[in-house]
């Protein structure tokens, strides 16, 4: 579809906080005029695999903190490979907040 100049006003992303009551994951909708938004999850202490002691092949189990993150967009004006792209800048910010100041302008 077309884009008309109405539909280029007012907000354009939400962000929304479904870990605060306790929920892990959702389907965000966007709603016009938004063009997109995000929905985080609360963190979670989970068991994950990872390499185990140097010189070693075997894996241990770690405790992981993992929050989900979910996004929808209006294709009409950003596309999926926009979206993930942000999505790996927002992980990266998310892992080391400090790199957010440093790369601020």
């Amino acid at each position: 579809g077309e884009l008309e100049e109405h539909g280029l006003v007012g907000p354009t992303f939400t962000m929304s906080n479904i870990g605060s009551i306790g929920g892990t994951y959702m389907s965000p909708v966007v709603l016009p005029p938004q063009v997109a938004i995000g929905a985080m999850g609360k963190i979670q202490r989970l068991p994950r695999f990872v390499d185990g002691s140097s010189g070693s092949s075997s894996m241990e189990v770690k405790e992981a903190h993992l929050m989900s993150i979910s996004w929808g967009g209006d294709h009409r004006v950003i596309d999926g490979g926009t979206l993930g792209r942000f999505s790996n800048v927002w992980k990266g910010y998310m892992e080391a907040p400090l790199t957010m100041i440093t790369t601020m302008k």
